[in-house]
């Protein structure tokens, strides 16, 4: 590499880890570092990590990724994080005030439950349903239970809001404190056609407004990230799977799969997403632009997996190298219904037992796992298409992209032709397009590998019958 090649900082903050990469304008991986976090599951649907340890782990893996650059110029960095994760802080210090409740949390199902008669006005003026993965109840939950937290706003010393505005709080210099549209938008706080706080969304959740950050665009001068001799601008914030939709470009009908610990699929479109049982949000807002995204979940994923690996006292590690071969060798397993941290998209059920429906061996349920992500994926394919928004291909991502059964039988199911990137660490370069301002976006050379669809009739059976028994059971 040219060491007058200019090179841009991607900060991937997920759940499992901190990640931080080095990468030219057109997408090369330079140098990158990974740091482990640690999740904490203190009690049923209750989801922690430690914010210490998180900006402890951000900063690890910048310095370790920027140590290795040599005297190349840093132009600017981005930082994607987990959106709907939040936590509370001191304004002078910094010092976190709570722990950062995962996206994953959903220990305030049961208060939420009094909320159900505005849930539609809530909907109407966020773009989400009313559910406790989203911020607003956390935050609630934060002023109820947790003295330092209550004590802080009483003194106006309270700041909370998007794990991202306390990451943005932290590594910068300047001590910036503001919301990005993504992040902010999933509190059940923000209003998407305003585009900042909607008063009647606090008055509803009760949580005062007044500590939440200023509202920002996703690229401005975020401040200066210091490492070592270097002062490296933040140019770029926003949330993890809002970065994934950039990585590829936009094209009409495309949709993006980002397979981590969920799955998340996100079609870009100019204007409000029409109403539906997904989601609508704004993925990117600068001054003379706005994308929205018509999002589905599925909650469990790469979870569901580590989930079975528990239950099958199987070791992780051992899981995930077998998988292949048992993806193309299991023929007929039994049926898996996921509710693996609660019903994503369009079902939106915070608690839903998981069960597998008939026999099988350990092998043949692990398979039967994998299939239960590709059939969420399928119900939120047809909701888009239901919706006014049909997909036409489908480009996927994330750590199960890697493997070829799931993508191959995504694309035998949705009658779609599936591509894989060489590089699919979509939020990286996602977060590199907007950095470079879409230097070069993705020709169908950079399309990787192609899982066209094939005649698949027992999996077509299996997804039909899965479908019943999932309906049979929401209705009990």
């Amino acid at each position: 590499m040219n060491p007058n090649t200019p090179l841009y900082l991607a900060i991937d903050q997920g759940g499992h880890a901190s990640r931080a990469s080095l990468v030219t304008a057109d997408g090369a991986v330079i140098g990158s570092a990974r740091v482990p976090v640690q999740t904490r599951h203190k009690a049923a649907e209750q989801v922690e990590h430690d914010p210490e340890d998180m900006v402890a782990s951000v900063r690890a893996a910048i310095n370790e990724a920027v140590a290795c650059t040599g005297p190349a110029p840093i132009m600017a960095a981005g930082l994607a994080t987990q959106r709907s994760s939040v936590v509370c802080w001191e304004l002078d210090s910094g010092a976190a005030l709570s722990p950062v409740l995962s996206w994953q949390d959903r220990r305030t199902a049961g208060w939420l439950e009094q909320l159900a008669e505005h849930a539609a006005e809530i909907r109407q003026r966020t773009g989400l349903p009313l559910s406790p993965h989203y911020g607003a109840s956390k935050l609630r939950w934060c002023l109820d239970h947790l003295p330092a937290v209550k004590e802080a706003w009483k003194d106006g010393r309270l700041a909370w809001g998007p794990l991202a505005s306390f990451l943005t709080y932290r590594l910068t210099e300047e001590k910036t404190l503001a919301a990005d549209p993504a992040n902010a938008s999933r509190t059940l706080l923000w209003s998407l056609d305003d585009g900042d706080w909607d008063p009647r969304l606090a008055e509803l959740f009760g949580v005062p407004t007044g500590a939440l950050p200023p509202c920002a665009d996703t690229r401005q001068a975020w401040g200066h990230i210091a490492v070592e001799q270097r002062r490296i601008p933040l140019a770029v914030v926003t949330g993890d799977q809002s970065a994934a939709l950039f990585a590829a470009g936009q094209r009409e009908s495309r949709v993006m799969i980002n397979l981590g610990t969920g799955a998340f699929l996100q079609q870009g479109l100019p204007h409000r997403p029409p109403p539906s049982r997904l989601l609508a949000g704004l993925a990117f807002q600068a001054a003379t632009r706005r994308v929205y995204a018509l999002e589905g979940t599925v909650n469990g994923a790469g979870s569901a997996l580590s989930w079975v690996a528990g239950e099958l006292d199987l070791e992780q590690g051992e899981l995930f190298r077998r998988l292949p071969g048992w993806l193309n060798s299991c023929k007929r397993p039994p049926l898996f219904l996921n509710g693996i941290a609660g019903l994503g998209t369009p079902y939106m059920r915070p608690i839903f037992a998981s069960r597998f429906i008939g026999e099988g061996s350990s092998v043949e349920k692990c398979v039967a796992v994998c299939e239960s992500i590709v059939f969420l994926l399928q119900i939120n394919l047809e909701e888009m298409a239901a919706g006014g928004c049909p997909a036409r291909e489908i480009i996927i991502s994330g750590g199960l992209s890697e493997l070829d059964g799931l993508c191959q039988r995504l694309a035998d199911l949705s009658g779609l032709p599936v591509y894989r990137p060489q590089n699919h660490e979509a939020t990286v370069q996602g977060l590199i397009h907007l950095l470079a301002h879409g230097a070069r976006p993705m020709t169908d050379a950079d399309m990787g590998t192609g899982f066209l669809p094939r005649n698949h009739h027992d999996l077509h059976s299996r997804y039909r019958a899965w479908h019943g028994v999932l309906d049979a059971a929401l209705l009990k």
